[in-house]
């Protein structure tokens, strides 16, 4: 019993640390963040902090597995409610445009990649790093959910390209809304959705055509029928 409540305290301890990195990231930036104000953001001392990471790196991946986990745990949850491939574009549609409402995540990721490049050394072992949170990811249930993808180079290449568009729009709205409204933020990431991700998923559907969220996906689905006919 008394492992069982020493290791919730350092759960909690933990998740306060994560939480507070958050808040203090997004508004000093990454760079500029210091270990100390994490710490008594989250009510503990530096030594709590080097507890549970070994550098502001390793609390910035941390951040970046937690969030990531838990945005693709919702996903399923969402997609598993419905049976159909149409719904079930919708649905991951609908997750995609939500994540443009969360700027302090994105600028973050932005700023966590700059930091990188300002810093040669350290660039290729943090890259390495990113790609085997994303690597360490369960999508085996997210794999099931949605149809499969005939080129594995070209599916992720179109991950790529939706991942960077959505955070150089959300960075553009952030800094000039005037010139970039967040309709039209959400309106261009649901166009960019649709070329990209629609017609692979239309294409491999049984069922009826998608009432769409955009009128490019009915356009869309009749050149992915085209597309496969070929």
């Amino acid at each position: 019993m008394a492992v069982n409540k020493h290791q919730q305290k350092s759960d909690a301890t933990r998740r306060k640390l994560l939480e507070a990195a958050l808040r203090i990231f997004a508004r000093d930036g990454f760079e500029a963040a210091r270990l100390e104000d994490i710490a008594a953001e989250s009510g503990h001392t530096r030594g709590a902090f080097y507890a549970n990471f070994d550098t502001k790196e390793d609390l910035f991946f941390a951040l970046l597995e937690q969030q990531a986990s838990e945005r693709l745990k919702d996903l399923q949850q969402r997609l598993e409610k419905h049976d159909t491939t149409p719904a079930r574009l919708r649905t991951l549609r609908a997750c995609y445009l939500e994540r443009a409402k969360d700027c302090p995540s994105m600028l973050l990721t932005l700023e966590f990649k700059l930091f990188a490049l300002r810093h040669p050394k350290m660039r290729a072992r943090l890259a390495a790093a990113h790609r085997r949170i994303r690597a360490s990811l369960n999508y085996e249930l997210l794999t099931k959910l949605l149809p499969s993808h005939p080129d594995a180079e070209q599916k992720e290449m179109d991950k790529i390209l939706l991942e960077v568009l959505l955070v150089g729009l959300v960075l553009e709205h952030a800094y000039d809304p005037k010139r970039l409204s967040a309709k039209q933020t959400a309106a261009t990431l649901g166009r960019a959705f649709d070329l990209l991700i629609a017609p692979q998923m239309l294409a491999r559907a049984t069922a009826v055509p998608v009432p769409s969220a955009s009128p490019a996906v009915s356009k869309l689905r009749v050149a992915a029928d085209r597309r496969a006919a070929r």
